[in-house]
């Protein structure tokens, strides 16, 4: 089956292996290089993953094989994503072998790292190499056997265009998300008092009077969800139930807000566990130990969660507070162990809180840059969902 092609583009693909299209032109690898010193003046880039500049005399380089700017590099020993066109100048490193297109005038090489990176070839390399611990590796002799398929040099820069346009976008909204979520990460910090402190940093006008020092355990009743056991035994679950199952899956799946559940506990399952029917503010103390949710459906809540029962404050106004307060839940915890937070814990941590009025105003401005957040990242969910389409549609 052929791709979609665009307009003008009408000839068939090209089916031929490797070894008649790119040429090993490695010579030498870093492994081999002697300790050298830096030098200030002269000297050629090695680059390590793009990580780590370093100088090196170019007289002791001269039986070694340099990398220069347009060499199509391949990561034989580790190919996934091993695939780069050289922007620099340097020296060639052991994990890397470089190739040249053997007619280095008809080929684009953008379409081919594109071509080389999709889930089908790297596949197709995996069921070619053999005698290798990890699987991971493959040879220039077993990279030559593999047959590639490619369209004419018009139709790969209009593949190689649009696909990197896409990724352009896409690297816009990771920028996007990445800067909101360090804005949220900046405000929390500011909008909330820190440790022994009762007024914030920064506050609307109209609020001047002290926050309240309370425990936890006093702003709510605080229980632990329960489990039906062994939670494997399928009697525990129906699909046609309207009570969702929640697991710690959700929770990070849908950050923390949980609109949906995939899993629904049967009415022998309910019998064994803590049903909330209306939205109740949860906490997670297992695996992802102190993310705080918000559940807007019926709920069946496992015992890996604690539940804020008839709260005296603010639900979303508690919500974000805990994801304010969610690394220092790790002082509980042993230097290189999992935390273990436990409802006593939770009910002994003080906080300070501010009159009803000033904790609707701090988080109603919370949830809407959440909403902000939320809708980047929906956006970005779709782009790369769109990339996934066009990389099985537009090669054979």
């Amino acid at each position: 089956m052929f791709p979609t092609q665009f307009t003008g583009a009408s000839f068939t693909w090209e089916h031929v292996k490797s070894k008649y299209l790119f040429e090993n032109i490695s010579l030498k690898g870093f492994q081999d290089l002697p300790v050298l010193s830096v030098t200030q003046d002269k000297g050629v880039v090695y680059r390590d993953n793009l990580d780590i500049d370093i100088k090196y005399d170019l007289s002791t380089l001269k039986n070694y094989k340099l990398v220069q700017p347009g060499d199509f590099i391949i990561s034989l020993r580790s190919f996934q994503g091993g695939f780069e066109t050289s922007y620099l100048t340097g020296i060639t490193s052991p994990a890397y072998t470089i190739f040249n297109f053997i007619d280095n005038q008809d080929k684009d090489h953008a379409f081919w790292q594109y071509l080389f990176k999709r889930i089908d070839f790297i596949n197709s390399l995996k069921r070619v190499t053999f005698g290798i611990r990890d699987g991971k590796a493959i040879s220039f002799s077993q990279f030559g056997d593999v047959k590639v398929k490619y369209p004419s040099f018009n139709e790969q820069k209009h593949i190689a265009t649009a696909l990197t346009k896409l990724d352009n976008t896409i690297q816009l909204h990771e920028r996007k998300c990445e800067e909101l979520n360090l804005i949220k990460k900046a405000l929390l910090q500011k909008l909330f008092p820190k440790k022994d402190e009762v007024i914030p940093e920064v506050r609307y006008k109209s609020f001047s009077a002290a926050w309240e020092q309370r425990k936890l355990g006093d702003l709510a009743e605080i229980v632990r969800g329960a489990s039906p056991r062994p939670i494997s035994d399928p009697k525990w679950f129906d699909d046609n139930s309207d009570i969702g199952w929640l697991r710690i899956s959700d929770v990070t799946n849908q950050n923390g807000r949980i609109y949906y559940l995939e899993q629904h506990i049967s009415k022998l399952g309910q019998e064994k566990t803590r049903v909330i029917t209306e939205p109740h503010l949860l906490l997670s103390i297992a695996a992802t130990v102190g993310k705080p949710l918000i559940n807007y459906i019926k709920t069946g809540v496992h015992d890996g969660f604690l539940i804020f029962l008839n709260p005296k404050f603010d639900l979303e106004y508690m919500y974000q507070w805990l994801e304010m307060f969610r690394p220092k839940w790790n002082k509980y915890g042993q230097p290189g162990s999992q935390v273990n937070l436990n409802s006593n814990l939770v009910r002994k941590q003080k906080i300070a809180l501010p009159s009803r009025e000033e904790q609707q105003r701090i988080s109603s401005f919370l949830k809407q840059l959440d909403s902000l957040i939320a809708l980047h990242q929906r956006k970005l969910e779709k782009l790369k969902q769109l990339k996934k389409f066009l990389l099985q549609n537009m090669f054979i």
